[in-house]
């Protein structure tokens, strides 16, 4: 994914540091906004899976820092729920503005139940996802049992959360009691979809159905089994951010991929982008989109296939194509072609049919089921027919790569 350094400004003025992340071919068909956890920030790593699923179904995700967080200007101890919600309607204006209101909001602990109240603020939105939310934002007050009498008798004080200190103030205590949160789950007018674990130690699983219950149709409840609060296990952020993108696609509008123009700026057949960290690589080829990785032995995050499995991809489906489509011209009884693939690097001296005959050569060893009806006949046939695949031919003929810069 494309991502793009941004910031906006606040209700009360503070610079808000954020991150736009766009698809491979940075036309997006819907823009999102994600409301981080209480006291985390935008580059939470789960928050960076969800993006990347996101992105790779079309969609452009804003993931920011509330005030006082992360990078963002602004003091911590001066915010509350309520100046979240408000950093949420900034963060909304900021796209509509300069890009293009969002339609959907996601939210993941504190920040699901900020998304639950913006929600009706921001009129653009269509759909809003929470995550491990509360039902009650006064839920997050446990984190500060240890100091709540103190924060009460004195205004404020210092509280360890996750491992970091922060200030609280009374302030912050009176606002969250304050809000109504039934009433505004009860007039939520946007599809929802909650996301919860059972297992999870920090926002109770009943927090989930409580808010399921309280919403109108349409709602969705996905149970995150095994899944921890902060979804620390890589598959299971994946996981969310590819079932919140399903979900998504039918509540927004998305284009019709018909119409070429709406979803590329390219006249290229194949876009691939790969970012700054690791390995893995959003490919868009035509209208499909596709993720290509390394395995985690050589340092990628194995999300996909390799580049020479790619190849293997390309050679299997090009031979099984191009005898079903010879079979069907003969109307012969071809049920099925399964193509089995290897590639590897083999020593040319080892190779008794290779031209070169130093240094090494790459081998693809194809092996070649059909079932049917077939004769011996005609099955010999089909196997002198997959040699004339065209890629195939491509992978024996003279290849050119031109490469040019593009700017």
């Amino acid at each position: 994914m494309k991502t793009i350094r941004v910031q906006f400004q606040n209700a009360q003025g503070y610079q808000l540091s954020a991150r736009l992340e766009l698809p491979v071919d940075s036309q997006p068909h819907n823009w999102a906004v994600f409301a981080h956890c209480f006291t985390c920030n935008k580059n939470l790593t789960a928050i960076r899976n969800i993006s990347q699923a996101l992105t790779h179904r079309g969609f452009a995700l804003l993931r920011f820092d509330f005030t006082g967080l992360g990078d963002s200007e602004g003091d911590f101890a001066d915010t509350n729920f309520t100046s979240n919600v408000e950093d949420l309607m900034a963060a909304a204006k900021f796209m509509e503005e300069n890009y293009q209101a969002p339609s959907l909001l996601i939210g993941h602990s504190l920040g699901g139940a900020a998304v639950l109240v913006a929600k009706n603020r921001i009129p653009s939105v269509q759909a809003v996802a929470t995550i491990g939310a509360p039902y009650d934002p006064q839920h997050v007050s446990h984190l500060l049992k240890s100091a709540e009498s103190e924060i009460i008798e004195k205004g404020i004080a210092d509280v360890n959360i996750g491992g970091r200190n922060f200030t609280i103030k009374k302030e912050f205590l009176e606002d969250i009691a304050s809000i109504e949160s039934r009433q505004l789950i009860q007039n939520l007018s946007a599809a929802l979809l909650v996301l919860h674990s059972p297992q999870d130690q920090t926002v109770g699983i009943e927090n989930a159905t409580s808010i399921y219950k309280a919403a109108q149709q349409p709602r969705s409840f996905i149970s995150l089994d095994g899944a921890d609060h902060l979804m620390s296990n890589k598959a299971d952020s994946k996981y969310v951010g590819e079932v919140i993108a399903a979900w998504a696609g039918r509540y927004v509008e998305i284009p019709d991929p018909e119409n070429e123009d709406q979803i590329t700026d390219t006249d290229h057949q194949v876009v691939t982008q790969t970012g700054a960290e690791g390995y893995t690589t959003e490919i868009k080829a035509g209208r499909h989109r596709l993720t290509g990785d390394e395995p985690a032995t050589v340092g990628g995050a194995d999300l996909g296939p390799t580049p020479y499995d790619f190849l293997s991809v390309a050679l299997g489906t090009c031979t099984g194509m191009t005898l079903r489509m010879y079979a069907d011209r003969k109307e012969w009884d071809l049920q099925q072609v399964r193509v089995h693939l290897n590639h590897q690097k083999v020593h040319a001296k080892d190779c008794a049919d290779c031209e070169a005959k130093v240094g090494k050569v790459d081998e693809i060893v194809r092996e070649i089921e059909l079932e049917g009806n077939l004769t011996e006949e005609q099955t010999q046939r089909l196997m002198e027919i997959a040699d004339r695949c065209p890629v195939h031919r491509t992978l024996h003929a003279e290849v050119k790569v031109r490469t040019t810069l593009k700017k």
